[in-house]
Parts: structure tokens; sequence; C-alpha cells
């Protein structure tokens, strides 16, 4: 496994709510990232529970995401280690009330 790779499964494992995005939860740099947060806002997660990475900082978790999820674009939510999607992705799940039901669910054991 490539050092990104490992950073990568590292954070992902790290946290409960992991988005990879442009920018952070206080100033997305991209509007499908905005719509990512608010979409998680909506959801009821809080600031202490989600974990954002700027992807716009390091080059390297930039391309490497894209190959860890074989998903082309950004953002990325993670829920509890599981690759869940990108914006569009969580709009249809947040639309009919899956991704609450991911969200706050409790973790597996």
């Amino acid at each position: 496994m490539s050092d990104v790779q490992q950073r990568l499964t590292d954070l992902v494992k790290s946290s409960d709510v992991l988005l990879f995005m442009k920018g952070n939860a206080s100033f997305p740099m991209c509007g499908f990232s905005g719509r990512a947060i608010q979409i998680l806002k909506a959801c009821g997660v809080s600031p202490q529970q989600l974990k954002t990475v700027n992807v716009l900082e390091d080059d390297e978790i930039r391309q490497g995401i894209k190959e860890f999820s074989n998903w082309p674009t950004i953002p990325q939510l993670y829920v509890r280690g599981e690759f869940i999607g990108g914006s569009d992705i969580m709009m249809e799940m947040y639309q009919s009330g899956e991704l609450q039901q991911v969200l706050g669910a409790p973790a597996q054991a």
C-alpha cells in the first residue's frame, strides 16, 4: 500500500463522519462541497461530529482519494469508514431519508 493510500485509510478510520472537500466546513470552495455541507447540517450533523479534509491543500490526497474510493469527483463522504458518495448521491439519499438513517444509525459492532 502506498503512503498516500495508508494516509487515506487512517483518515477514513479516524472519524465517524468524514468529508473530503474543496475548502472546509466554514468556507467551502466549490458549489458541490458547499451543498454537501448544507446536506450534512440539514441531517443534524454537528460541527464537532464532522471532520473535513481540504483536498486543495494536498495534491497527493486530492488525487489519491479518487483511486481510494474509485470515485472520480470531490466531495466524497465517508460514514464510519464506509464510502457513501458525492454531493449528488448525498442529495438523493437525503431526499429519500436514507442519509439520515446512515448518519443516525449506531456504529456496527
